[in-house]
Parts: C-alpha cells; structure tokens; sequence
C-alpha cells in the first residue's frame, strides 16, 4: 500500500500508544509502510503519551483504550485539554467497550476495533486527519444504545442549539444517525459541497472541533433521540 499522492508533501505525523510492545512494533510496520504516514513516536501507558505529545507534536494519537498507570479516556481527557492538540483515534479490542461514550466525550475523534483490516484502519487516520471523524459502525449503535438506556437530556438545551437553522439542525440529525456527507446529501437531495458547508457550520455554531464532539453534545441535550429518526 502507499498512500495518496498530494500537492502538500507533508507526511501526517502519528504516535502510536498500546502497552504491548509488539502491537507498537506492528502498527509502527503497517504505518511506515505508507508514503503519506511517518510514527514520531511510541508510547506504553497514558501517562508516556502526554510526555510524547509534547515531545514530538504529533498530527494523530492511535490510542489504546485499557493501559497500566494511566488508561486511553484520561490520557484523552488531558491531550485534548492542551491547546492546539492533536486528534485522537481510540483504538479498542471489545465493540462493548464501556469506555466507547467517556472517550468520545473525553475528546476523542474517533474509534476503531482492533481487529479492524488494516487498510481500513491507515484510512481512518487519514479520516481524522482531514478533519473528519470516524466511528466504527458496531460502535456507534452501541453509543445509541447506551444513550437510550442511561442518558436523560438537562432541563435546559444547550443556548448554541438556538443558533442552528432547521436545515442545519436536520443535518445534524443524519450525522448522529452516522450518515456520511454523501449519504446525507443524497438524502436530503443536495450536493456534497452545501452539506459540507452546513457541516462546517455546524461545528462552528457549537464550538466544537468534529462531528463525533457535535453527536455527543446532540444526544446529551436531546436534540436527537435513540430511534427517533
């Protein structure tokens, strides 16, 4: 495999964090086999990411989820806290993982099973570098599922929802529904550039950095229900 020629020949820096040193020395492998990919950085546990991040100012952390000292979701939590931080690609061997939802919420811009094929998975970070966000499909009906069992939405929603056009709020709606901006325009019968731009737009009104932290905040303040559509 190699990756997508482009004008801009930056390579997209990845640190790669797991506390089996032959599950690095395999992603390191996979990674560095592609010419748009370069791993600046392994890390054991959580707490070796953060000093890594600072160190080597990686583009994407490909984070495991269960580690000794400090786990992937607080590891995810004090990144993205930082300023300018990188995006975060959780990576996890149970689709039922607990840790799915406080990793989203930690911050995290996507999550991927580990028995992903690799191909996929050297996509997905493109994905997320790009910008975009990424849930494993298993993953994102069991963050539905969790929302419908234990999430009651506050009393008040949140003042940024006002903001919203009902154009903007429909298509925030297919995006918690795990739509693609094709899939959404071809639903809502207009091209991918205006979805993309009331995409854009909507990350924009809720200040948040990618449509993963939108879904969340959308379920969480119930402007989309488990099922409703």
């Amino acid at each position: 495999m190699s990756g997508p020629s482009s004008s801009d020949h930056r390579k997209i820096r990845v640190l790669v964090v797991d506390d089996q040193a032959l599950v690095r020395a395999g992603f390191r492998m996979l990674l560095d086999a592609e010419d748009d990919l370069d791993v600046v950085g392994e890390a054991a546990d959580g707490q070796q990411a953060i000093e890594q991040v600072t160190r080597t100012r990686p583009d994407i952390v490909l984070m495991d989820v269960r580690m000794p000292n400090l786990d992937g979701v607080a590891a995810t939590a004090r990144i993205t806290a930082a300023p300018s931080p990188p995006r975060v690609l959780m990576l996890t061997t149970f689709d039922l993982d607990e840790y799915v939802f406080a990793a989203l919420r930690a911050g995290a811009s996507g999550f991927l099973l580990k028995d992903t094929p690799p191909e996929q998975l050297v996509e997905a970070i493109r994905v997320i570098a790009r910008g975009d966000a990424l849930l494993a499909p298993s993953v994102t009906r069991r963050l539905i599922e969790l929302f419908a069992r234990t999430t009651a939405p506050p009393p008040t929603p949140h003042p940024a929802f006002t903001e919203l056009t009902e154009r903007e709020r429909e298509v925030l709606r297919l995006m918690a529904r795990g739509l693609s901006n094709a899939e959404i325009a071809h639903q809502l019968y207009l091209s991918e550039t205006t979805v993309k731009t009331h995409v854009g737009r909507v990350l924009m009104k809720l200040e948040v950095r990618d449509r993963v932290q939108a879904v969340v905040l959308a379920y969480e303040h119930g402007l989309v229900t488990p099922g409703g559509g």
